[in-house]
């Protein structure tokens, strides 16, 4: 191996989460390492028009919002009661509810890298890279990050010398799959963010870096998804300089929690326990503030 990783290949979808922007900026700016390519999920005949979900997500409700909802519930089923609350709770204040969509060309740390848009092998639910690609990473970068494309397998796992790294925002040794729903849904009070190196089995890779955080202040669901990015914030660096580092070794899992998959969400049970423990955390919320901001009687 080389003596550091020096060059990042992005993996992403057009619109990046708010967060996951956040993320690279901080990464960027904090280790200086050099992003000469990105490679955008170009899947054909996309289930909702990416454009279109970023436009609902990041303006107020709307024709245009109520279209979207109407394409999510077609896909995410029951959980679409859940992203409709999450919608309304931003609307009506609540900044814990809102992420946001960025458009990954508009990034500033990745103006000087070339942008491919790159149309996967699709094989159920995995993805992989066609070859032509893969080598064109392993020529330019010795390290890849992935926000898209989904669960990724295939070759180019080991073409960048450093291989992929992912986030999990949660404990794989505890929480793989679904992750945090499931973890606030058991009353968790500390939550932590895992940033693994990707293997070919679903959140089973080396941990490269984790961080542990207290949650139990966090009253929704949104409010403890907030409280997790800013822990992945710092997280990427974090990482980097770990494998700059040759004094720490990533961590080979050895015991891997229950695999909690991602339907679980579309139960109507679940889904509804979910939106049942959101609206009395947004109650306790304003009940809080009111009290807070009452005015204290005035004695003689």
């Amino acid at each position: 191996m080389s003596s550091s990783p020096h060059s990042l290949c992005v993996l992403a979808n057009e619109y990046l989460m708010a967060n996951e922007a956040r993320t690279l900026e901080t990464a960027a700016e904090a280790t200086d390492i050099e992003i000469p390519l990105v490679l955008v999920n170009k899947e054909p005949d996309p289930d909702i028009d990416p454009e279109k979900e970023a436009r609902a997500v990041n303006e107020r409700i709307g024709l245009a919002t109520i279209r979207v909802l109407w394409d999510v519930l077609q896909q995410e089923q029951a959980w679409s009661l859940v992203l409709a609350e999450k919608k309304l709770a931003e609307q009506l204040g609540s900044e814990t509810a809102s992420t946001g969509r960025v458009h990954v060309e508009e990034l500033d740390c990745l103006q000087d890298a070339t942008v491919q848009y790159v149309e996967p092998i699709v094989d159920g639910n995995w993805r992989e890279l066609p070859p032509e690609t893969v080598e064109l990473v392993g020529e330019q970068c010795d390290l890849a990050i992935r926000f898209g494309f989904g669960l990724l397998r295939g070759t180019i796992l080991d073409e960048p010398e450093y291989g992929v790294l992912s986030f999990h925002p949660a404990d794989i040794q505890e929480y793989r799959g679904l992750g945090v729903p499931q973890a606030w849904l058991d009353g968790r009070d500390r939550m932590g963010v895992t940033l693994q190196r990707l293997s070919d089995d679903i959140d089973a890779g080396e941990i490269i870096a984790y961080e542990e955080v207290d949650v139990s202040h966090c009253r929704t669901l949104w409010e403890t998804y907030q409280t997790l990015y800013d822990v992945k914030a710092e997280l990427l660096a974090v990482g980097i300089e770990n494998l700059r580092d040759p004094a720490t070794e990533s961590t080979v899992v050895d015991s891997l929690g229950p695999y909690y998959t991602i339907e679980r969400r579309y139960e109507l049970s679940f889904a509804c326990r979910t939106l049942l423990k959101n609206v009395a955390g947004h109650l306790q919320q304003v009940t809080g503030r009111n009290e807070r901001g009452a005015a204290v009687p005035q004695t003689d």
